[in-house]
């Protein structure tokens, strides 16, 4: 019987022909029957692929074969090539999409000018000795609605691409003289936020490293993190231990929910967190936004 997995991933290096990679990426990704997202740009790789674990280890060892990508971390989590609708590599000018190409430097030593990396161990040894430490998630707000750090700030962002004018807005200016852990899933999007943070001002900013999976991986639910991780893929969440938290709340009728439903209007594409009687409700004959639909336009990085 064979052993599926979902492989989580990113390599920050210049890139002199991302089309060349993608290319390449996708044949070896339909050679090994593998199915996930893929995203390339001039300033590296980033990807979440799923399928049996032999063939996830042989594209692993074998993408690690470009010179660029030779030290890439991997980030291994329970789930198939069936929690992916199909197989997605795309070319983009940005490796995460924040709307500010050029704004930051990739070298073949990563992000130039970035926050300070910081295990897991070290965040909590920092938590326990700093009173002034503060979180900022560097995710979507509806993201943090099922999980966060206890007491994060949580920026008002619908995606990504909202983060740069958030940061410009002023809200975070007092911000700026404090110590500052940034942390998001698997830790790309901290790798640019950090360094986007540190250019406008903030005087000690950290990122965790391996983002909230290697946190979750090294406390479970025992540490600072409360609740389910908000994953893009057919899984929806995963928690880190049978003990995690359930701090969202349905947005029909108010009881602990931490699944998220799409909206059932096809022009509308926000999430509904749902509890399981409204998830049933949802599979049954469709949820719409309690309080309207908005338009929006679809989160493009996980």
């Amino acid at each position: 019987m064979s052993v599926n997995r979902i492989l989580l991933y990113y390599s920050l290096t210049p890139l002199p022909d991302p089309q060349a990679i993608a290319l390449w990426q996708r044949e070896l990704c339909e050679r090994l029957g593998l199915r996930g997202r893929i995203l390339v740009s001039p300033e590296g790789l980033n990807g979440t692929v799923g399928g049996e674990v032999n063939a996830l280890k042989q594209y692993a060892k074998i993408t690690r074969s470009y010179p660029g990508f030779r030290g890439m971390e991997l980030k291994w989590s329970d789930g198939s090539a069936g929690d992916f609708p199909r197989l997605s590599v795309k070319v983009r000018d940005e490796l995460v999409a924040f709307g500010a190409p050029g704004q930051v430097t990739v070298d073949q030593n990563g992000v130039v000018g970035g926050g300070t990396h910081i295990s897991p161990q070290e965040l909590d040894h920092m938590a326990g000795s700093r009173d002034d430490l503060v979180f900022f998630d560097g995710r979507n707000a509806w993201e943090a609605r099922i999980g966060k750090f206890k007491d994060a700030v949580v920026p008002e962002v619908e995606t990504t691409h909202d983060f740069v004018t958030e940061l410009d807005s002023g809200k975070y200016d007092h911000l700026k003289d404090k110590p500052v852990v940034t942390y998001c899933t698997g830790g790309i999007r901290c790798e640019f936020l950090s360094a986007l943070m540190i250019q406008r001002g903030f005087q000690e900013v950290y990122q965790l490293d391996g983002g909230i999976v290697r946190y979750g991986e090294a406390r479970q639910d025992s540490g600072l993190w409360e609740g389910s991780l908000a994953v893009f893929d057919a899984r929806g969440a995963i928690d880190f231990s049978p003990e995690a938290a359930v701090i969202g709340t349905c947005d029909v009728c108010g009881k602990p929910a931490n699944t998220f439903v799409n909206c059932s209007d096809p022009t509308c594409h926000h999430r509904v967190l749902a509890c399981a009687e409204h998830v049933r409700i949802h599979d049954d004959d469709g949820l719409r936004c309690p309080t309207g639909c908005r338009p929006a336009h679809p989160e493009v990085n996980a």
